[in-house]
């Protein structure tokens, strides 16, 4: 699977880069020591002095003047790293969905930056990272139809799938899920990126038997 970025959104985001893991890993319910880093991750944020001056990360800027630049309303279309970071701040906890998807939670409020999490068995060729086009729609995990037009979005041979907001139910990763690709997306460059990946891999080895695992920055 090759993932690129579609010359059109680079010319409105030129500083949008990705970072992919790919990696065989284990879906299963999260262990205590998993639950315990994302208890951790909760409360250095409640801590904080000011929890909310966090939702003004510089990662977090770029991804509203991203979706901006490509006319989509950063109020209304939420990167799903602020998603969950508002979720946390207003005293809610992570959603325990399973080991994988927890992980990808925990690394996106740690970085500021959306992940799309992808199960490989569902993705149908190369994967473009381009803005949405009119009349193009799927529905989110959990939500309703996405429009997708003029939203960052991942597309393959079968369409959209995936975008920094919410993924598509179509790629969703479950319970019989065995190998996927993580894409974190930056609007404010590369720099973070390889960094992050790291500590993705990191965690997929410790609480997700991860495997086979590959990193890769585009740019």
């Amino acid at each position: 699977m090759k993932l690129s970025i579609d010359p059109a959104l680079k010319k409105k985001c030129p500083s949008v880069a990705l970072g992919l893991v790919t990696a065989q890993v284990r879906t299963a319910e999260s262990s205590l020591q998993l639950l315990g880093e994302l208890y951790s991750c909760e409360a250095a944020i409640l801590k904080s002095v000011d929890p909310r001056a966090l939702l003004d990360a510089p990662a977090i800027s770029a991804t509203r003047t991203g979706y901006r630049a490509l006319g989509k309303d950063p109020a209304r279309y939420r990167g799903s790293a602020e998603a969950l970071l508002r979720r946390i701040i207003s005293g809610k906890h992570f959603p325990n969905i399973n080991s994988v998807v927890d992980i990808i939670n925990l690394v996106s409020v740690e970085s500021r930056l959306p992940i799309g999490l992808y199960d490989l068995a569902h993705v149908h060729g190369d994967i473009v990272f381009r803005a949405g086009r009119k009349g193009e729609t799927y529905k989110g995990i959990g939500k309703f139809d996405l429009n997708l037009e003029d939203l960052p979005v991942f597309s393959d041979a079968a369409g959209p799938h995936g975008s920094p907001t919410s993924d598509s139910e179509r790629t969703m990763v479950s319970s019989s899920t065995q190998r996927v690709a993580a894409i974190l997306i930056s609007f404010g460059g590369a720099q973070p990126l390889e960094a992050w990946c790291r500590r993705m891999a990191a965690l997929f080895e410790k609480f997700a038997e991860g495997r086979e695992i590959r990193t890769e920055i585009i740019t």
